[in-house]
């Protein structure tokens, strides 16, 4: 019997979180028989723990036939990093780390200067670089479609071409869940098992599961400060604006990504279940409510897209 819901005996129809649950191991299975050099880019945050502990019950009891990557910006959370080594034992992992440092060291990119500046934009480089130097064929990415109107055109299988470049008039049709992995040598296809997920069906998933996140996704007191209509955690790297004075308040995080440009908000949520009631109450999303790097323009994050991001 499911653990999330009862069905009749009358019906075939999979429960909700089943059906999700379902469909995104068929996306890893179809990619581990049809691919080479498969990765899965892993950060830490919610949506990339989430893919993990699909993929690893997708292929139990064999362990996870593809590393996992993670492009560090040398910008983020401690908790965060600190959970991504705690996971990466526990599962037993290959890492890859690629280093936005290792690229501004080299001269590949030019760091931002600024109380402003950010490190977030200068991942596509090291993006691109570590699937290039890997060999990898297919990378899977925790985007869903609910977060943002440019990856709402994405399909779950987005090819990117020579350059690593996504253009959204040569994705192919998808029909009756067939996909279409071709490629020649120097191009990919990004993989997005968790395509047809919502926020809300994360934390849903979450809280069934008992999945371990890092603590900041939990509310906590932390020094914050208010900036462009953002509560923005004071850390190490950020630098005060003129004017701008910390305070102390009860947050927790909707996502998790470089500590320069990604916002926190008020709550008092201690558990997956609370954190549930509060996000089906939510009207925004999770990156349009606290991700500044989306408001560089209308069009931001598709801009970025087309570059090679995520």
């Amino acid at each position: 019997m499911s653990q999330y819901a009862k069905s009749t005996a009358s019906t075939y129809e999979l429960p909700h979180l089943e059906a999700l649950e379902a469909e995104s191991a068929h996306i890893f299975r179809e990619v581990a028989a049809t691919f080479e050099r498969p990765v899965l880019l892993f950060s830490g945050g919610k949506d990339s723990v989430v893919m993990l502990h699909l993929a690893a019950k997708a292929f139990w009891p064999a362990p996870l036939p593809f590393p996992v990557l993670h492009i560090d910006t040398g910008h983020n959370f401690d908790e965060v990093i600190a959970f991504r080594d705690e996971t990466v034992a526990r599962f037993g992992l290959r890492l890859v780390v690629g280093s936005v440092q290792d690229d501004i060291d080299a001269g590949r990119v030019a760091e931002e200067t600024g109380p402003r500046a950010s490190r977030n934009r200068l991942q596509t480089t090291t993006l691109l670089r570590s699937i290039q130097e890997g060999g990898f064929d297919a990378v899977f990415g925790g985007a869903r479609r609910d977060e943002e109107k440019a990856r709402a055109k994405e399909r779950v299988f987005s090819f990117r071409d020579e350059y690593g470049q996504w253009d959204p008039r040569s994705q192919r049709p998808e029909l009756w869940n067939l996909y279409n992995g071709r490629h020649r040598a120097g191009e990919h296809i990004r993989v997005f098992p968790l395509s047809n997920w919502t926020e809300l069906d994360i934390w849903s998933y979450i809280a069934a599961e008992g999945i371990d996140l890092p603590p900041l996704y939990y509310a906590h007191r932390r020094p914050v400060v208010q900036r462009d209509g953002m509560l923005l955690a004071r850390t190490r790297f950020l630098e005060l604006l003129d004017g701008e004075e910390p305070r102390e308040a009860t947050v927790r995080f909707r996502t998790v990504g470089d500590a320069t440009c990604t916002g926190c908000v008020e709550s008092t949520a201690t558990t997956p279940a609370e954190v549930v009631t509060e996000v089906a109450a939510a009207r925004v999303t999770e990156r349009g409510a606290t991700r500044a790097d989306d408001r560089i323009s209308e069009a931001g994050m598709e801009d970025r897209k087309r570059e090679g991001y995520f």
